[in-house]
């Protein structure tokens, strides 16, 4: 049975089985973000141990030759002990867990841990955790709940194999009903916890779309959502193009929450901002079916914004993940703009110009950037803001000197490019909304 993770750094090791089908770059980039999951959940990688197959070990995932010599490693039985990274004390080490990059059944990882002698946790349950932990909310925390004891569910079916004809009981004892065993009074907390949570998001969601409904409602707004891969700098772009301090880190799935923001300096349409949980390769179905709400920003966004990070060799893999994960939830329709960040993260200034240069040539209208360019997310502030404004009107209204009470709502829906006056009133040279244009002529004709 897996264990939850604990809370103090670890020693680990990863394993992972090419398939025939997996190229080595696809499959050396899977291995080095199994490490960054890892290392957000506070994991020293020591060593990885990879094996080439036609297909997963039925009994343990791994080939038998393979797993005795992780067994070896772990037991310091082996005769020459190489490690990829040298644990803290060289004299006195200890593995804790061996990360399997793929997610593995309960016999699976029963069978591993029993052969290798320390836990196993699969790539499944990695994401998980990383997900448990940086929940913040109480719809993400419910959604991030109902995930976890879907991955359980099976597992607890295991137990119940394990435990044979005597586990089950003869009549009904504390709760459980008649012949029903400890396992299957587990399985039925577990429909039932699921049951309440899915209860309890559907009504936080009925919550949150009379919000979006009012938001939506209010005069002069747009939408505009951050989508892409995760630790592409969502949220450093984010803070930088609101002018708000939003969560930071340089870790996976450090925001799990939507986090929704105006776009600064105000626009007319002033614009709104948000930023949505990133994706990952193979992120777990369940977890994808579970964060379809908190990802409806996205399909509510009238324009998204599609961060990518330029210094990562492997973009193009980010950007299928990014356009799969937008296929499943409906949202690939929705108009996009391909931002390369962190292209200051890319050698000195004539690797950042070559590659700028190769990016615009294979992704036209493409921004190239760095969210810590005071330059760079005022062009993209500009290109967002003329997008919105694309389709605005100019006007001119006149509003006389007993009708100033409209002032107010004449700035607050449009662009104000001119203003005079005479003993008559005000005369306004105006840009927006065809709709926001008419509704103000329409209130000073009632004048």
């Amino acid at each position: 049975m897996q264990k939850e993770v604990k809370e103090r750094s670890n020693l680990a090791l990863v394993a992972a089985v090419q398939l025939p089908n997996v190229s080595d770059a696809e499959f050396e980039a899977s291995l080095t973000e199994l490490r960054e999951l890892a290392k957000t959940l506070g994991y020293d990688v020591v060593k990885t141990f990879v094996q080439k197959r036609a297909g997963f070990d039925i009994k343990a995932y791994l080939g038998e030759g393979k797993r005795e010599e992780i067994r070896a490693f772990v037991n310091h039985e082996s005769y020459d002990v190489e490690f990829d990274k040298a644990p803290p004390n060289l004299n006195d080490w200890e593995i804790d867990t061996v990360l399997v990059d793929h997610e593995i059944s309960p016999s699976q990882a029963r069978n591993l841990e029993k052969e290798v002698g320390c836990e196993v946790m699969d790539r499944t349950m990695v994401i998980l955790e990383i997900f448990h932990r940086n929940a913040r909310s109480r719809a993400a925390r419910a959604q991030v709940e109902i995930a976890r004891l879907g991955y359980m569910a099976p597992r607890l079916r295991e137990a119940a194999k394990l435990a044979g004809p005597q586990g089950r009981q003869r009549s009904g004892e504390g709760g459980r009903g008649a012949g029903e065993s400890h396992t299957e009074l587990d399985r039925r907390k577990v429909r039932d916890r699921i049951a309440e949570l899915q209860q309890d998001i559907i009504a936080m969601e009925a919550e949150r779309k009379t919000q979006r409904a009012r938001r939506q409602g209010r005069q002069g707004l747009a939408g505009v959502a951050l989508v892409g891969y995760t630790n592409a700098g969502k949220s450093t772009l984010m803070r930088a193009l609101t002018g708000s301090e939003v969560l930071v880190a340089n870790k996976l799935f450090a925001t799990l929450d939507t986090t929704v923001r105006a776009l600064y300096p105000e626009s007319i349409p002033r614009i709104l901002v948000s930023d949505t949980v990133g994706f990952i390769k193979n992120l777990p179905h369940g977890l994808v079916a579970s964060f379809k709400s908190t990802l409806d920003e996205a399909l509510d966004a009238s324009l998204l914004l599609h961060v990518i990070d330029a210094s990562d060799s492997g973009f193009e893999r980010q950007l299928e993940v990014t356009n799969e994960v937008l296929a499943e939830i409906g949202a690939d329709d929705v108009p996009r703009i391909r931002v390369f960040n962190k292209i200051d993260y890319v050698g000195d200034d004539a690797a950042q110009a070559a590659l700028t240069l190769t990016l615009q040539s294979r992704y036209p209208d493409c921004v190239v950037m760095s969210a810590k360019r005071p330059d760079d997310v005022a062009q993209l502030h500009q290109k967002i803001v003329a997008i919105y404004q694309q389709d605005q009107i100019e006007a001119e209204i006149f509003l006389p000197w007993e009708a100033q009470q409209l002032r107010k709502n004449i700035y607050a829906t449009c662009q104000v490019l001119a203003e005079t006056s005479d003993d008559t009133g005000a005369f306004f040279k105006v840009r927006g909304e065809v709709d926001a244009v008419r509704k103000l002529s329409e209130s000073v004709k009632l004048i």
